[in-house]
């Protein structure tokens, strides 16, 4: 049973898990748009929610997640004014069907634009 467990484990080491999902949220700000996992949402919300304060503390806590200094400036001077007016749920998730090579279910995560 999956009572109480919080984190998506994609059958990884915590050190993988972490890493993937570093890069999985880089190419979403790079993209808006990728097919991957539900488990990057928590991450995505929380970079953009540090976009929004957009003080010096914010920008050096979002360069030890993301790693790449052009996608933090983006994210913290565009991303951040696209989402000034939202308190929250700054992704879609949508839900795509099965894979064809292996049945696993695929989602796509992307960036809300209205």
């Amino acid at each position: 049973m999956k009572h109480r467990k919080s984190v998506l484990k994609l059958n990884r080491t915590s050190a993988h898990r972490k890493a993937m999902f570093r890069n999985m949220v880089t190419s979403l700000f790079k993209h808006s748009s990728i097919n991957k996992a539900k488990g990057l949402r928590k991450i995505a919300d929380k970079m953009i929610t540090l976009a929004k304060r957009g003080d010096l503390h914010a920008r050096r806590q979002a360069m030890a997640v993301i790693r790449e200094k052009d996608v933090v400036h983006a994210l913290f001077e565009e991303v951040s004014e696209k989402f000034n007016a939202r308190q929250g749920g700054y992704t879609r998730i949508t839900k795509l069907g099965p894979r064809k090579g292996d049945v696993a279910p695929m989602v796509q995560i992307e960036l809300i634009t209205d």
